[in-house]
């Protein structure tokens, strides 16, 4: 545990945000309730999961299973054919190493963490160095957008890239956790459904409800049906499911929503660049600065705001986006107390 008198080292910081616990103990002194900026998920939820009936008797059946894959289906421009269900995208970036994908292994990096041991010695290459490495064959995974500087790809240039690896019997592995918050970054609209691409897509991250554990692949049926049989009749809960079908169809929330995201994060790089800090990246839903993390992480601390460090880039801090204009205005307040 870091001592909140000794902030030379974030490394207890750096695996994952949310440590709200370890924080209220690193930081005893800092005022309740604390501010979580230190994950990326929409910190304003769908509202409307108390409405949701939820049989807690009964295991999903294949039915209601496929149910959830056609709406998800329906929000992702993609036939049901080509979702599976997942509990996380986590999950499914675990089980990448089980599917037939050709080596060698690459991982954009800076990225996600799971990303680089998703498949067993994947080498790091920078996003710059895609096309160049696309030539090469084997399989890429990278993030659209990335994680943390939420960096986006077009998609007419991933189209290329994997229109380069499939020519060589190569595939990409594109991890869409945070695409949501965008009206038209997503590859899948765009996919015939045969090509040699994988997408993860994550529910929680947008739908401010990562507790429901709930994500989906989204490849060829060839792909698709070995990866369903492999992991059981079961993928997901009774919860995760009713949710997950519910949300999906609330498009009224899901345009109003972007467009609310859009506006806080504007208002927050305003916040930011008052207080001489950059902000950037492309997601509503985060921002990285770059500067003194250790010494900003310490003083957001101290003043119960949690934000995200990072053990490869010590300069680097992602902060998520207030969800509300009070916790705007307590962060403006915050990065103003020297």
């Amino acid at each position: 545990m870091i001592d909140a008198r000794d902030m030379t080292d974030l490394s207890d910081w750096t695996i994952h945000g949310g440590r709200l616990s370890d924080a209220a103990i690193a930081f005893p002194d800092a005022p309740a309730p604390w501010l979580d900026l230190s994950t990326g998920i929409n910190p304003d939820p769908w509202p409307g999961v108390a409405q949701v009936a939820i049989d807690w008797q009964r295991l999903p059946d294949a039915a209601a299973i496929g149910a959830l894959e056609a709406a998800a289906a329906r929000h992702f421009g993609v036939r049901a054919s080509n979702v599976l269900a997942l509990p996380g995208t986590e999950f499914g970036l675990r089980w990448l190493r089980g599917l037939p994908l050709p080596a060698p292994f690459r991982h954009v990096a800076p990225g996600y963490g799971t990303h680089g041991e998703a498949l067993p010695g994947s080498r790091a290459i920078s996003a710059d160095r895609l096309a160049e490495e696309a030539a090469l064959g084997g399989t890429i995974l990278c993030a659209n957008p990335a994680n943390p500087d939420g960096r986006l790809i077009a998609v007419d240039s991933l189209l290329a890239i994997g229109a380069t690896l499939a020519r060589s019997g190569g595939w990409l592995v594109i991890d869409e956790a945070f695409v949501d918050a965008h009206r038209d970054a997503s590859i899948l609209p765009r996919l015939s459904g045969s090509e040699p691409i994988i997408v993860m897509r994550s529910f929680g991250k947008f739908f401010g409800l990562a507790g429901v554990r709930l994500g989906f692949a989204v490849a060829p049926p060839g792909i698709i049906a070995p990866w369903r049989a492999a992991i059981g009749s079961w993928p997901v809960s009774a919860a995760a499911n009713a949710i997950g079908v519910a949300a999906y169809a609330d498009a009224g929330w899901i345009a109003a929503t972007r467009a609310r995201l859009r506006a806080r994060a504007d208002a927050m790089d305003a916040v930011l660049r008052r207080h001489g800090l950059e902000p950037q990246g492309a997601s509503p839903l985060f921002r990285l600065v770059d500067g003194d993390a250790a010494g900003l992480f310490a003083r957001l601390a101290r003043q119960g705001i949690l934000t995200r460090p990072f053990a490869y880039a010590p300069r680097w801090l992602r902060l998520g986006v207030p969800g509300c204009a009070a916790d705007l205005d307590r962060l403006d307040r915050a990065l103003g107390d020297e």
